[in-house]
């Protein structure tokens, strides 16, 4: 048995957190919490995150900066940043990609294909 993978799930509601947490948990990840971007800055010591599960419009530091955050950070540069938003406007996903963000995942989201899409990227 492979080692789980850890997914870091960034989102300023708590009620995705929790859903997206479980959900993962179920599917044998490890899960990391943060309530936005500013947050989620204390997980990237070192530690292996093998994906970023990341809202768009958040508090402290929005996903767009999260996003540019891990980019410079050597050590997360290569790491999967998968949006999780409502936003579908094709300006705000070419900003996204620009920054970084690997794919996009739409709210509300199924859970195969949230998983689905996280066993391609992760492969």
């Amino acid at each position: 048995m492979d080692k789980a993978k850890t997914i870091l799930v960034v989102d300023d509601s708590e009620a995705i957190r929790q859903a997206v947490s479980i959900m993962l948990l179920k599917k044998g990840f490890h899960v990391l919490l943060a309530k936005d971007g500013q947050d989620s800055l204390q997980y990237f010591t070192g530690q292996e995150i093998h994906l970023i599960l990341s809202d768009l419009h958040m508090p402290n530091m929005d996903g767009i900066g999260l996003i540019k955050e891990v980019r410079k950070n050597k050590d997360y540069k290569r790491t999967p940043i998968l949006v999780l938003t409502t936003e579908s406007q094709l300006s705000i996903k070419r900003e996204a990609k620009n920054a970084g963000a690997t794919g996009w995942i739409l709210k509300p989201f199924e859970t195969e294909k949230l998983v689905g899409t996280i066993h391609k990227v992760l492969r």
